[in-house]
């Protein structure tokens, strides 16, 4: 497979680059907005490469096993889009793909640490894994991921939630679900929870606005969980009724909980607290930090709790980077191919008819679960502050909430919020943890379903609960 695929891969990535670099557009003002210059051809990337991520693992299993291989596939669709932005359109181009290299750098730094964190957090022990419990599990997910982040909580939960249904035979709905729950929806309630809503924050949303979701989340994570103590009760009785010799006593064995490495508690809280200070911009005027001072703060943490964490914490938690650098290699591509599209969006925002609270709700939620829904939010905050003609300086959101009020702008920002966070669920790539609960759970022996299959559980079990918010919270 390796050396049949990589000559049409080099192929393709000559023809990219030749089309790159043969590409004269029709001499636009320079004034213009580079999302306007750009050619459609110039998305092409991006839907390749998310076709690649969908389609390679079914294909060529075994070749896109390596991480060495998929950074070759985001390398090959990503590179030449980058020669295109930054040798065809200069300045405005570097400019462009440096803002969505922070964007990335500032993501993928928050969830490593977080990951090396909770990495030396061991739940020693093993609670039943029954449906009660398991749906107990997720619901205290629910909850710690405002506070710890949809990261941080996926971390901590997933391996001991993975230890008290190993006797079990059908559990890849369990790890799927904590996808739905913790990984996503259940971090709709502070700027803490997910990388959209810290972002807004720190664009001038309040602190406290998010709470004011609750209802939203509550339906969402309240009927998820309903959902999930039905069917994880079901899988439990087919196992018995497949294997009747067992014992009900093996479904209820467990082992008591203790919690070791606790000293990394004080790293996690500082991390939050980090994200929390920089976001209300203290000792800066109230403006946020400069790029680089939150970043090294919170990889400093992560390696001193590296550091310090007893190498055997992390072997007991099965702790490799295998995840994390998976995350960070098709993330690397995703984000780089992902511009020329926000570009492009961000300049037709207006001409989108985007008006009505639903719109937005549906179109942001759908375009995240293509792409990470941090530069999603962002994209679609754009467009709403740009319809209002809030031009995006400052706190900018803080003087699109102003308006009427907020009787206007709030609905449409609450429509956002919840399409990104709760529809990053859809895909492996809607939303970071989500590839590292899936990379965890294969690594542990659960045999989780392929990007299509995921998708196919998450469009039956999702698609008609945001119908109901739809109906609820953001009517026609």
């Amino acid at each position: 497979m390796k050396r049949s695929l990589l000559p049409w891969l080099a192929i393709a990535f000559v023809v990219l680059v030749c089309g790159a670099g043969s590409y004269v557009p029709g001499v636009p003002p320079i004034e213009e907005p580079l999302g306007t210059r750009l050619p459609l051809f110039s998305v092409v990337p991006f839907a390749v490469l998310l076709g690649s991520i969908a389609l390679l693992p079914m294909l060529a299993g075994h070749w896109w096993e390596s991480n060495a291989n998929k950074s070759k596939v985001a390398a090959f669709f990503s590179l030449p889009l980058a020669v295109l932005l930054v040798f065809h359109f200069g300045r405005t181009g570097l400019e462009a793909l440096a803002q969505q290299m922070f964007e990335y750098v500032s993501l993928m730094t928050l969830l490593g640490s977080l990951f090396v964190v909770c990495g030396g957090i061991f739940v020693e022990g093993s609670p039943a894994g029954t449906p009660l419990v398991n749906t107990a599990i997720l619901a205290l997910g629910a909850v710690l991921a405002n506070v710890i982040g949809t990261t941080g909580a996926s971390m901590v939960l997933i391996r001991p939630l993975i230890r008290a249904n190993a006797h079990r035979r059908r559990v890849a709905h369990v790890p799927i679900f904590l996808i739905f729950i913790v990984a996503n929806c259940g971090g709709l309630l502070t700027p803490l929870g997910d990388p959209p809503l810290f972002l807004g924050h720190l664009a001038g949303v309040p602190f406290g606005w998010t709470f004011r979701l609750f209802p939203e989340w509550a339906l969402v994570n309240g009927v998820l969980l309903g959902i999930f103590l039905v069917w994880d009760r079901a899988m439990l009785n087919r196992d018995r009724h497949d294997h009747p010799g067992e014992r009900p006593t093996q479904y209820l064995r467990h082992e008591p909980l203790q919690i070791r490495g606790l000293h990394n508690v004080a790293f996690l809280l500082g991390i939050v607290a980090t994200v929390f200070v920089a976001g209300r911009g203290v000792g800066n005027g109230g403006n946020p930090w400069p790029f680089g001072i939150q970043e090294g703060l919170i990889a400093g943490l992560a390696v001193i709790s590296m550091a310090v964490t007893n190498r055997d914490l992390h072997e007991k938690n099965r702790f490799t980077f295998g995840p994390m650098v998976e995350v960070a290699v098709l993330f690397a591509g995703i984000f780089i191919t992902m511009t020329p599209a926000l570009l492009i969006l961000d300049a037709n925002g207006a001409r989108l008819g985007l008006r009505e609270p639903w719109q937005f709700f549906w179109a942001s939620g759908l375009l995240s679960s293509a792409l990470d829904n941090a530069p999603t939010y962002l994209a679609f905050t754009a467009a709403a502050c740009g319809s209002q003609g809030v031009p995006l300086q400052g706190r900018y959101l803080a003087h699109f909430l102003e308006l009427h009020g907020g009787s206007a702008a709030d609905p449409i920002l609450a429509a956002i919020s919840c399409g990104c966070v709760f529809m990053g669920a859809l895909t492996y790539i809607g939303n970071g943890p989500n590839f590292m609960v899936r990379a965890i759970a294969e690594e542990s022996n659960v045999r989780m379903p392929s990007f299509f299959g995921y998708v196919v559980y998450s469009m039956s079990i999702l698609l008609p609960l945001f119908i109901l918010v739809t109906i609820l919270f953001f009517p026609f």
